[in-house]
């Protein structure tokens, strides 16, 4: 976010506080578990150097500001066509710019607007999904691919045991073929041992 902004105007002196607690609800981890992605950088459209330190105390400690010296701070200006101030330019992670001046919907909506930009901005990393999407997808939790295996494992054994015991049956007390079979084939398949048991 680029706050262009100045001291000696009234509406700028009556958003800083707004804008302060907006940005420390979204970054502060006493109110929130995982802080947004979010850096402020001041951009002072002050007539003097005190009036730019006087400004930035209303500030969140953690905002950026551009030192009055700088001849930047009258490019990025022209360059974002602020008309009015405050201006808050909210700009993608590439630079181009997401919206033009989101005073109004800071002071409207809250925290609550950065999910739109978020949004906006397809900025939905797979690291921070929401629990939301968590349920749209067909794995119900991190172990469900170890709970997966252990079935699978234990499936394949059933089938193991049934096999012998199918085997078994067969077999029986009066069944005498079928082993008899088995042991042929036992018996064709030894070429080390010539073919016979005895």
């Amino acid at each position: 976010m680029l706050f262009f902004a100045s001291a000696e105007s009234e509406t700028c002196q009556r958003f800083a506080p707004t804008l302060h607690d907006f940005f420390k609800q979204l970054t502060d981890e006493f109110y929130v578990e995982r802080s947004a992605q979010l850096v402020l950088l001041y951009i002072s459209l002050d007539q003097s150097e005190e009036e730019l330190e006087n400004f930035l105390k209303e500030l969140p400690k953690k905002s950026l500001f551009l030192a009055y010296e700088d001849p930047y701070r009258r490019e990025l200006e022209t360059m974002f066509d602020v008309r009015e101030v405050p201006t808050v330019v909210v700009l993608r992670p590439d630079c181009s710019v997401l919206i033009p001046n989101a005073v109004e919907e800071i002071t409207r909506m809250g925290p609550d607007c950065y999910r739109n930009w978020h949004e906006a901005a397809e900025l939905i990393d797979r690291n921070f999904l929401t629990k939301e999407d968590f349920e749209d997808k067909s794995m119900r939790s991190f172990s469900d691919p170890v709970r997966r295996l252990k079935y699978k494992v234990e499936e394949e054994e059933k089938k193991k045991k049934e096999k012998k015991r199918k085997k078994k049956q067969r077999r029986g007390w009066g069944a005498g073929g079928d082993e008899g079979e088995e042991a042929g084939a036992g018996r064709a398949d030894d070429k080390d041992g010539g073919g016979s048991m005895w």
